[in-house]
């Protein structure tokens, strides 16, 4: 968007000593020291549409001077697509979307011609609800206009009361050869339908398929019931679809479905995922299996955690070092069984102190043993 203008004419004054101040109004300013060089305009590019408030300022040693204008900033309109389903449910809504390139070219106009009707339907926004009540092939065409351009897109939509449809996918190098444009994407589609009614056999008047604008390629395949089986049968058009679908799909997981779109470029046609998310098996054995396995985890941990935190608090887990520390004094003592004999009240209360110590360390659940001291004046002895 390239402005260019006389913004400013001095008819008194100091022209050579005057310095002229532009603000744009988008956030840009700019001065002038002389206006003889501005005599051919000033040109500036705005980025975006929309209103401008203009001030021009002129300022010299007699004095200054402000003019200002409003500058409504335009684009022009230089291609637009309209967004339509190909296939649709017989007196289901559905959704038309105009796609502006670019998106921002001020205030637009749209009018909607829809099927047979004879007057259209005028809009401010690029998008419209609607609804078909006969089977067929209907035509949809929307005008927008924008200034003084006018382009318009037209659509061809086949309503049914039933169908299936599925994604497609292909292998890279179609993308490598994928100029994005609606002509080329009517011609794969042909392609793409006559590849598949060649690996699967279903008639020609079951089988529609358009390939999706914009990049990674997709396209998607719709299956048509057939009337003469299904005719006023709901029940039999359904199994009927899936039949069908199941055929296709079949077909493509297989890789049977292949075409040749030049000479050394042979390109695959898969069924596209319609999640993105990873497959993962969710069956009631699995599941249960990897809950309980995390259980099991989970409760070994925290019994680690438990005996490793209070395995000094816990009885007996000690017992066997404090059996082998009491039993040491013992494999010490003198070889004069004499000596090792008490003789008297003083050697007595260490002997008792041990026997404290091995009741204590036992494990828990038996009885500190009764000890009667009976003292005798010829060979002090103790009985348990």
């Amino acid at each position: 968007m390239l402005l260019q203008s006389q913004l400013c004419l001095q008819e008194n004054g100091d022209g050579v000593r005057t310095s002229i101040t532009v603000d744009f109004g988008d956030g840009h300013a700019l001065t002038y020291s002389n206006v003889s060089s501005i005599e051919d305009g000033i040109k500036h590019i705005y980025k975006s549409i929309g209103i401008y408030r203009v001030t021009a300022t002129g300022e010299n040693s007699l004095g200054s001077e402000t003019t200002m204008l409003f500058l409504h900033v335009t684009c022009q309109l230089e291609h637009i697509h309209l967004s339509a389903p190909f296939v649709v449910v017989r007196n289901k809504e559905v959704n038309l979307t105009a796609v502006l390139h670019p998106s921002q070219v001020g205030t637009v106009t749209y009018i909607w011609w829809i099927g047979n009707n004879s007057e259209p339907v005028i809009t401010l926004g690029g998008s419209v609800a609607c609804t078909f009540s006969r089977e067929g092939i209907n035509t949809v065409t929307v005008q927008v206009s924008a200034g003084n351009t006018i382009l318009q897109d037209r659509k061809t939509i086949a309503v049914h009361e039933y169908f299936r449809s599925h994604l497609l996918a292909f292998s890279s190098n179609l993308d490598e050869h994928n100029p994005d444009v609606a002509e080329w994407r009517l011609d794969v589609s042909r392609v793409i339908r006559s590849s598949l009614i060649q690996a699967t056999g279903v008639r020609e008047d079951l089988l529609l398929v358009t390939v999706l604008p914009g990049l990674p390629t997709a396209a998607e395949f719709f299956l048509l019931p057939d009337k003469q089986l299904t005719e006023g049968k709901p029940e039999k058009s359904s199994a009927h679809l899936d039949q069908l679908s199941e055929l296709l799909l079949n077909a493509l997981n297989q890789n049977l479905v292949q075409f040749t779109l030049r000479p050394g470029v042979q390109v695959t046609v898969y069924a596209a995922h319609l999640s993105a998310a990873p497959l993962v098996d969710t069956s009631e054995n699995h599941s249960g299996s990897a809950m309980l396995m995390l259980l099991s985890v989970v409760v070994a941990g925290l019994a680690v955690f438990v005996i490793y935190k209070f395995k000094r608090k816990i009885p007996g887990l000690n017992v066997y070092a404090q059996m082998q520390n009491d039993k040491e004094p013992e494999m010490m003592s003198p070889a004069n069984p004499s000596e090792a004999t008490p003789s008297s009240q003083q050697d007595l209360v260490p002997s008792l102190e041990i026997l404290d110590t091995e009741c204590n360390s036992r494990p828990i659940g038996c009885k500190k043993p009764h000890v009667h001291v009976k003292f005798s004046t010829e060979h002090p002895t103790y009985i348990v």
